[in-house]
């Protein structure tokens, strides 16, 4: 809900505070997922605090959940060096050639797992967190549910 006093900032102030570009801004916008912003005379948007949180919401999931252009490309990359590796593998070559095409190819494959393996420990992370608000959450409702137990019922 916005506030009457409440300050309010500019796309360019949000997008600035939040690493998002102007086009994100309006494309989380026209996918639903920032409420319409308030607007200025002349139509310019503007932004609450609640709307900044929101976009660094987003961000965190999207970071979380998906994986950004520059992990894919460092993915797709890997590959083709992994293609070109064993293109080049001789069974004939030298054994220090074979261990530094080998260790080429370690190097490689870390750093995609690396890519995996972050990605994995934040969603644990965030797991952990749920189950931790759910359990809350479950408290709460049994306290409640004893506290109704213990009410008296009112005549009809």
């Amino acid at each position: 809900m916005r506030k009457a006093n409440e300050a309010y900032l500019q796309i360019g102030e949000v997008a600035e505070r939040t690493g998002v570009t102007q086009r994100t801004l309006r494309f989380y916008e026209e996918k639903g997922l920032l409420r319409p912003p308030s607007r200025m005379d002349g139509g310019f948007r503007l932004y609450s605090e609640d709307d900044v949180l929101r976009v660094e919401q987003i961000r965190r999931l999207q970071n979380l959940l998906g994986v950004s252009l520059a992990d894919i490309k460092e993915m797709v990359d890997a590959e083709e060096v992994l293609r070109e590796l064993k293109a080049q593998y001789r069974p004939e070559a030298a054994v220090a050639e074979k261990k530094r095409q080998l260790q080429k190819a370690i190097e490689v494959v870390q750093a995609q797992y690396a890519i995996v393996r972050q990605k994995t420990e934040q969603m644990e992370e965030m797991r952990t967190q749920l189950e931790e608000r759910l359990n809350t959450f479950d408290r709460w409702m049994a306290e409640l549910e004893r506290l109704e137990q213990r009410e008296p019922v009112a005549p009809a």
